[in-house]
């Protein structure tokens, strides 16, 4: 067993989603969202490094240290599995760990609305999982790809950085492809797997310009794919794809996503308040004939008025999530403000009202 395991076990006891060593500080655990430093002395550099460097591959450790920062997978067999990110800093070598746990939960359990088993059902097109960094877009994406998992007879590939949940084959064939692991990029896998006959593409990220037009060709030309981007709404999630292409090029591109965008699940996570833990809070967008019409026109401005008519179809605005949530007092005024799209909505449920500069 390597001695950094023990921390692992450690945050698995106590319900932690993030491990942080860095050398010159205390072990700290983020627990449902909060930082809390583990009682153990301070790390040396010397001693976190050998730590580290035991549970690394030998080539990626040659990566980290040419470069300064490495990701990969760590995992422990009955535990769980953890996607590791090292890094250089002023005070030494760096770590941050999350957890993935082992167990897949499906949509039901997670509290996500149904109408994410019908987008993961569907045979062609793209949908797309957005939100910031940690706000749980690879644990909604793992339940919706569970539900094909169980329901159909598909071949499903994942391309990701690193790999995360990790699904058994049960009526599908999966494959899990990491990059820099099994390939050189999204880019690469990404063509590579539109050769080795998909139903089912999952890019963990969409970074750039030719992975984003990599996965439309891919969506309209038969396949059922799956994205993510950092955007925070599914109107910005519209624009954010639109953009990326040169000016002269997204007249096209706003035909081509009209037709191949099925859905958009923008995201974010927020502290509870009625039990120990965390929720997801969505905005779901269904890419109706009417919705299409707005994205091919260019008039995604209009997209939120065409969720709030859109409820029918399983369309839900993020900020009338968020006001479900703390209407049934599952989470906090404070952060219901902090995480609202139209924060006017949310002043008046505030004890202080905020101080505006």
């Amino acid at each position: 067993m390597a001695k950094i395991d023990a921390f692992f076990k450690l945050m698995n006891e106590q319900s932690a989603s993030d491990l942080h060593l860095v050398a010159g500080s205390q072990p700290i655990l983020r627990v449902h969202g909060d930082m809390e430093r583990v009682k153990y002395k301070i790390l040396g550099n010397d001693e976190l490094k050998a730590m580290l460097y035991e549970i690394a591959p030998e080539d990626k450790i040659k990566v980290f240290e040419e470069t300064g920062d490495i990701d990969f997978a760590y995992e422990i067999p009955n535990l769980a599995r953890y996607r590791a990110n090292y890094f250089q800093q002023k005070w030494g070598i760096g770590a941050v760990f999350r957890e993935i746990p082992s167990t897949i939960l499906s949509v039901e359990q997670l509290g996500l609305p149904p109408v994410l088993n019908k987008l993961s059902m569907l045979h062609k097109g793209l949908v797309l999982v957005t939100g910031p960094t940690g706000s749980g877009k690879s644990t909604t994406l793992a339940a919706m790809i569970d539900h094909v998992n169980r329901n159909k007879r598909s071949h499903i590939i994942t391309i990701e950085d690193p790999v995360e949940f990790v699904h058994t084959s049960k009526g599908c064939v999966i494959n899990h492809r990491e990059v820099g692991v099994h390939t050189r990029g999204f880019k690469s896998a990404l063509r590579g797997a539109l050769r080795e006959d998909p139903d089912i593409i999952l890019v963990g990220e969409m970074r750039d310009l030719e992975t984003i037009e990599l996965a439309l060709e891919a969506a309209s030309t038969g396949h059922l794919v799956f994205g993510t981007l950092h955007t925070s709404s599914a109107a910005k999630t519209v624009d954010r794809v639109i953009d990326v292409f040169p000016s002269h090029q997204q007249a096209q591109i706003r035909t081509t996503l009209s037709e191949s965008l099925k859905g958009v699940i923008a995201q974010n996570l927020f502290k509870r308040i009625d039990k120990k833990g965390r929720m997801a809070v969505l905005e779901v967008l269904v890419v109706t004939p009417a919705v299409a019409n707005l994205i091919r026109e260019g008039k995604t401005f209009q997209i939120p008025s065409a969720i709030q008519t859109g409820k029918k179809f399983g369309m839900q605005s993020l900020d009338d999530a968020i006001l479900d949530a703390l209407q049934s007092r599952k989470i906090s005024e404070e952060d219901a403000y902090d995480k609202a799209l139209v924060k006017e909505r949310f002043i008046q449920f505030l004890k202080t009202p905020p101080e505006f500069i």
